[in-house]
């Protein structure tokens, strides 16, 4: 708190400003300290309140990740989208991941999260780890991939059951790729005239044409994501091109070298 700013006018009178954000802070870390940390499991994550407030995510027992919950997504909602983050990658398990969280009534006006950063660090806060999917000015810049994704690439090759075996629509195989997978996965979209910006559901409600009318046949076994990419793309007209990168997975009609990319 302040020290009292008197007004030597003034009779029977003080002023003073409440510092909420140190009061905040000196309960709040030493509470975070203190407490034991858990896995990073779906069933953890859903077993926390819908409610605001901070988290720290931890990995060798090294706090790597600092965060803060708004009103469109409590603490249940942002663990349990963190912990489907380190599914199929490499070189981490959804488990090798512990979190700790607290939920602070007094959050919403507050920029704690910045506070708490700068209390404990953290490597992956900035390197990409809670940013949405960028867009395609990420790879038209040929910027390499650093922090969390450079360090924990994405794993196309674990066999997978996602699509129903039988014969099935390209783009009906995208959207239950792009509603399963833990990763980006972006193809082209044929946006109604006067529009240029992708919306996140114009991958369900305009499709690209070729999409619409390529069929595919799955097949009754397991497959990885290189292999049903492989297959979507054989099923589609020629031009088609599946593209790999350490974060996210796209499908454009294009043939093109990306400096971080890999064709599929």
């Amino acid at each position: 708190m302040h020290e009292l700013e008197l007004e030597p006018l003034t009779v029977g009178f003080i002023a003073f400003e409440l510092d909420l954000m140190r009061a905040v802070m000196n309960q709040i870390i030493p509470a975070v300290d203190a407490m034991s940390s858990t896995p990073l499991t779906l069933t953890n994550a859903l077993e926390l309140p819908e409610a605001q407030g901070v988290y720290l995510l931890l990995h060798n027992g090294q706090i790597r990740y600092v965060g803060k919950t708004d009103a469109e997504a409590g603490l249940r909602t942002r663990m349990a989208r963190h912990s489907r983050k380190f599914e199929q990658r490499l070189n981490v398990r959804p488990e090798d991941v512990c979190f700790k969280a607290a939920q602070i009534l007094v959050l919403t006006a507050m920029d704690i999260e910045s506070r708490v950063i700068a209390h404990y660090g953290s490597e992956w806060n900035g390197s990409g780890f809670g940013s949405n999917d960028p867009g395609r000015e990420r790879e038209t810049t040929n910027k390499p991939e650093q922090g969390f994704d450079a360090q924990f690439p994405i794993d196309i090759d674990i066999p997978l059951e996602i699509l129903n075996p039988g014969t099935t629509s390209v783009h009906d195989a995208l959207i239950t790729l792009k509603d399963v997978l833990p990763y980006t996965l972006r193809y082209a979209v044929q946006l109604p005239a006067g529009r240029n910006k992708v919306g996140r559901h114009d991958y369900r409600v305009n499709p690209h044409p070729d999409m619409v009318t390529s069929r595919l046949t799955v097949p009754a076994r397991p497959m990885s994501v290189r292999e049903t990419m492989q297959l979507i793309v054989a099923a589609l007209p020629q031009g088609w091109q599946a593209t790999y990168f350490v974060s996210h997975v796209i499908l454009y009609k294009e043939s093109r070298t990306y400096l971080h990319g890999a064709p599929i």
